[in-house]
């Protein structure tokens, strides 16, 4: 048995991080797998020594709107099959998602759709959420084991974010939001991090513009949910809080294989 640090985190701009310390934090940490979105960068936009990390094999997706979106992933290990979409119609223009195959499990990695532009976004991102979803069911139903990590854009619980009252109404933390993620635990996954970690105060996200992060002002909508499958086999499940050089922050579990 050997133990897989596996990190995920939305760094608002793969070149942006880049200038930041990013590489130097990628060998401090030196995780098995590490999975990154909103890179805002095509392929031909990272710089060579994001592509050529010694030790990383290094994959990338984005959409065609420059500076929008986009995941990217590193690993020590070269997956056994590489995915760049979800093969669901009129949901892979934004490619929002890698998905990677090792054999004994599948690792999503998704930048899940903001609903706070308009209305129409909102509905796209429930739609996505739904379709999501719906391709879950079916490879669980395969007898699939599988991580889903990234940008959830809701949180969960009242538990997972400062000031639940206030933000009621406000997307990513809407009812119907929430509702989904109730379906997909009772689908059959579990919130890692909840796993070892009752207590709320702790966030992945904060606001920028007004200093929220000093304040611990923030909201949890960064996720590792594993099938049940998986449960026994994730030892840990942390925050990387103190990580700066994005409006989120890194986090991770330490998965148990054979």
């Amino acid at each position: 048995m050997r133990t897989l640090k596996i990190l995920s985190w939305n760094v608002n701009g793969l070149r942006a991080i880049y200038g930041k310390g990013f590489l130097e934090w990628l060998q401090k940490e030196m995780p098995d797998i590490l999975c990154v979105q909103e890179t805002k960068a095509r392929a031909d936009q990272v710089p060579p020594e994001l592509k050529n990390i010694p030790g990383y094999c290094s994959f990338f997706s984005s959409g065609d709107k420059k500076g929008y979106g986009g995941v990217s992933l590193f690993s020590k290990e070269r997956p056994k099959s590489l995915k760049f979409s979800l093969d669901i119609d009129g949901f892979d223009d934004e490619h929002r998602t890698i998905v990677a195959d090792w054999g004994d499990f599948l690792i999503f990695n998704v930048y899940f759709p903001n609903g706070k532009a308009s209305k129409d976004r909102l509905e796209y991102k429930l739609k996505f959420y739904d379709h999501f979803l719906d391709l879950m069911d079916r490879l669980l139903a395969e007898g699939r084991s599988i991580l889903i990590c990234g940008d959830v854009n809701t949180a969960h619980k009242e538990i997972d974010l400062a000031r639940p009252k206030q933000n009621e109404r406000i997307s990513g933390f809407l009812p119907e939001e929430r509702a989904w993620m109730d379906r997909l635990v009772e689908h059959g996954f579990v919130d890692t991090f909840r796993i070892f970690h009752p207590e709320g105060g702790n966030y992945s996200w904060w606001d920028l513009k007004t200093k929220a992060r000093e304040r611990n002002v923030g909201w949890r909508i960064d996720y590792f949910f594993a099938s049940e499958s998986l449960r026994n086999r994730v030892k840990s499940a942390f925050i990387l809080k103190e990580v700066r050089g994005s409006d989120h922050c890194p986090v991770g579990i330490l998965l148990q294989i054979d």
